[in-house]
């Protein structure tokens, strides 16, 4: 993938590894098949049941990019929301971290709102990670490990970064299908509104593509949920912690996040007390 500089609001880079270069060109190939192959799938109409079809997506997507990475990278690690868990990962420097079909009911119910994540870790941290959202012909790169800085967007629009102008009213993203109790009283605390969206690949993206502002989840993710997002988001500057404003740490026994936070930086100080006082952060 050739990385060019047209538009510092579609694509900009600053990568010094030729590894990373490599890397990122991997993922989004490994993304925009992924997405082509569940998209085929779901046009075939022939898998009526939603479960069927979820379950369909999901194992085409894991199959297709298991053996890309293995067959790429043969001495990383992987861990995917849909193949077994193995230990062998905690030795690996670099590790692929894969959510081959966020948002399976979304896809199933034949909405947009879904997502295909790529993430690379390497030594725990970030490094670049990719959130395609292939029923929105749209996906989202980023690099944002040491040394480099990159990211870009496939499709049309224009990204958001973390150093963009703030609206007057922030928009948060909001799932559409468990609000939490907590987040009527966040909203009314920082004067938003809320915005319904399933997926966190498509709720992240929804922030990166300014249609909405501020992302918080409490409870029920996992390292495949927030890897990629996260790197993507940190590659464009947006801030993205837990709710308690520390940082998360990737490739661990227990893949278990539960708690994301993404703003922007110069809101964060502000959403950290809005989530505090609204009860959404437990001891």
């Amino acid at each position: 993938m050739r990385l060019v500089v047209d538009d510092e609001r579609r694509v900009h880079t600053a990568i010094q590894s030729k590894e990373f270069e490599r890397d990122i060109a991997f993922a989004v190939e490994a993304a925009e098949w992924a997405g082509e192959r569940v998209l085929a799938l779901r046009a075939s109409g022939r898998w009526k049941e939603t479960g069927v079809l979820a379950d369909i997506g999901d194992q085409a997507a894991d199959g297709l990019l298991q053996g890309f990475i293995r067959g790429r990278y043969p001495d990383d690690g992987i861990l995917s929301e849909e193949t077994a868990d193995s230990a062998r990962r905690l030795s690996k420097q670099r590790v692929w971290i894969v959510d081959p079909l966020d948002g399976t009911r979304e896809y199933s119910q034949l909405r947009e709102d879904w997502a295909v994540h790529i993430g690379l870790i390497v030594n725990g941290k970030c490094a670049l990670g990719v959130v395609g959202l292939p029923a929105r012909n749209k996906l989202v790169w980023g690099v944002c490990a040491d040394g480099a800085n990159a990211y870009g967007l496939r499709g049309e629009g224009r990204l958001n970064t973390g150093s963009s102008p703030l609206p007057e009213r922030p928009r948060i993203a909001v799932s559409r299908s468990h609000t939490p109790s907590w987040m009527a009283r966040f909203a009314d605390l920082l004067g938003a509104e809320m915005v319904y969206s399933g997926s966190v690949g498509n709720k992240v993206g929804m922030l990166l593509l300014d249609e909405a502002d501020i992302y918080a989840h409490r409870k029920g993710l996992n390292e495949w949920d927030t890897c990629a997002p996260e790197c993507v988001a940190r590659a464009l500057g947006w801030s993205v912690s837990t709710l308690r404003g520390t940082e998360m740490s990737y490739n661990q026994p227990n893949p278990r996040i539960d708690e994301f936070l993404m703003c922007k930086p110069a809101w964060r100080e502000r959403v950290l007390a809005a989530l505090i006082e609204a009860g959404a952060v437990k001891d």
